[in-house]
């Protein structure tokens, strides 16, 4: 059992990594640095084995792995949620009641998906996860697995250990609906990295996403300008982040965050096949657009920028 319950859980919380040795090993030592490098940020949380840790590329014993070494190295000190989604719904209680037994604070899930499962599917197959360990379970809405609608999270909000959701979708409008007709307790974490000032001004909780490991900064001074009812100092750090955020997303996307990482803070390693590599031309490009980057919007205080 985990440390933290679920109103604890807010803040900027990145939807950790998995490191891999160029050979596509999981690489324990550079999954310790990264989670060292991440307290050291401060950050509020981490997310693991999700879309931003390669998780369907990993098999079950890996992401138990990954895990492990994540939880151990935190020890405590921060809220761990970990992603057990799969097709299978036995697969993802393997992976719930490892995480339980592993001390994880909460537990996440996509949707099942491949197949067209019905929205009576998608309730069992959360409810048979929740039901499988005391731990509180956020439901992830991602295009990628299948968004569920606002009728369906309802339906979710009602199963017993559901106690949020994890919202990767751009109509923030449901998270204020959410709250609303769902409840205040009922926790929201926006997960769109572009837009987390909006999720922060529709009600959401916390957020979750993938550039937290890199620039965490940015998205703190988001969240703490946010609640200081400080709009232009909010807005101001959310554009520096999106500039980073386009630029990234231009070339390939785990591998350049992973590079970028290991330029001058944490050797995060390599991102698994079929994910396409970095090459050497393309990382001398993107380390100077980034510094000319830095430079255009007078970004500073930012780790991974500052020896560029």
């Amino acid at each position: 059992m985990g440390t933290y319950n679920i109103q604890q859980i807010r803040g900027v919380i990145p939807a950790m990594m998995t490191c891999f040795t160029e050979n596509g090993a999981f690489d324990e030592k550079r999954q310790r640095s990264l989670a060292r490098f991440l307290l050291d940020q401060k950050v509020d949380g981490l997310y693991l084995t999700g879309s931003t840790g390669e998780t369907f590329l990993m098999n079950n014993q890996e992401r138990k792995q990954v895990v492990e070494t994540v939880l151990e190295e935190v020890n405590g000190r921060i809220p761990v949620i970990v992603h057990v989604g799969d097709i299978g719904t036995d697969s993802s209680i393997d992976l719930a009641r490892h995480a339980y037994e592993a001390g994880a604070d909460a537990i996440s899930s996509v949707p099942p998906f491949y197949w067209k499962f019905s929205n009576e599917e998608i309730i069992g197959y959360y409810r048979d996860i929740s039901e499988s360990v005391p731990l509180p379970m956020i439901v992830y809405n991602i295009a990628l697995a299948g968004l569920v609608d606002f009728s369906t999270i309802q339906k979710l909000a009602a199963i017993e250990n559901v106690k949020g959701i994890k919202y990767t979708a751009t109509t923030h409008h449901e998270i204020l609906r959410i709250k609303e007709e769902i409840g205040k307790d009922f926790m929201v974490y926006s997960g769109c990295d572009e837009m987390a000032l909006s999720g922060m001004s529709f009600g959401s909780d916390g957020i979750i996403g993938s550039f937290y490991n890199i620039i965490p900064e940015l998205f703190q001074r988001i969240v703490r300008a946010h609640a200081a009812g400080d709009l232009a100092a909010a807005q101001q750090a959310q554009i520096q982040a999106d500039q980073i955020i386009f630029l990234v997303l231009s070339y390939p996307f785990f591998a350049s965050m992973k590079r970028i990482l290991s330029w001058n803070t944490v050797d995060a390693g390599y991102s698994r096949r079929p994910f396409s590599p970095l090459t050497s031309e393309m990382e001398k490009k993107l380390k100077k657009e980034l510094r000319e980057l830095r430079d255009r919007y007078q970004i500073t205080g930012v780790k991974v920028l500052e020896q560029l």
